[in-house]
């Protein structure tokens, strides 16, 4: 018995170890301790998806400051803001069922906001996981204030721009 678990010992450690990777170092230092998954996430890959589908096109929410929304966003995104954010904003006759995509630079104010579309009773709200940062990080386009591509992104600042990989770093 015990030599059978010694020839196993290695096979285990390998499983565990594989196991125990750290995340890299985006999800493990900021979206591991910020976002509380309190909104359902929808990944990068999978709204790429979901903006695909014209028939049942999600309605995308910047809750990003105005001046973040004008550098760059997710093309046919709406600006709803976060320190301001009013239900207001969203398209009239918004139904309650409709899937809705918040997001941010990282996915913490977006969370937020999705919390009180939540609360307001929208049923499908997601939240883009790792924000516009990881949209653009994984290769995703943006547009600026007039709908035109732009390799721009507001970086918010200084210390939280080191996040974005890919792209051209805004601060003002």
């Amino acid at each position: 018995m015990q030599k059978r678990f010694f020839l196993l010992f290695p096979v285990l450690f390998d499983l565990l170890s594989a196991c125990a990777q750290p995340k890299n170092a985006f999800e493990q230092e900021v979206l591991s301790v910020l976002i509380k998954q309190t909104v359902p996430i929808v990944l990068p890959s999978a709204l790429s998806g979901e903006i695909s589908n014209t028939s049942a096109r999600p309605v995308l929410l910047d809750t990003r400051s105005k001046r973040e929304y004008e550098v760059s966003h997710l093309a046919g995104a709406r600006y709803v803001g976060y320190d301001d954010f009013d239900l207001k904003r969203l398209p009239a006759g918004l139904s309650k069922d409709t899937l809705i995509v918040v997001y941010c630079s990282v996915g913490y104010r977006s969370e937020k906001v999705g919390e009180k579309l939540q609360q307001a009773g929208y049923t499908r709200v997601r939240n883009l996981y790792g924000g516009l940062f990881d949209w653009v990080n994984s290769g995703y386009a943006v547009v600026d204030e007039k709908g035109r591509p732009t390799q721009k992104v507001h970086a918010y600042s200084r210390l939280w721009g080191k996040w974005l990989e890919k792209g051209e770093k805004v601060y003002e």
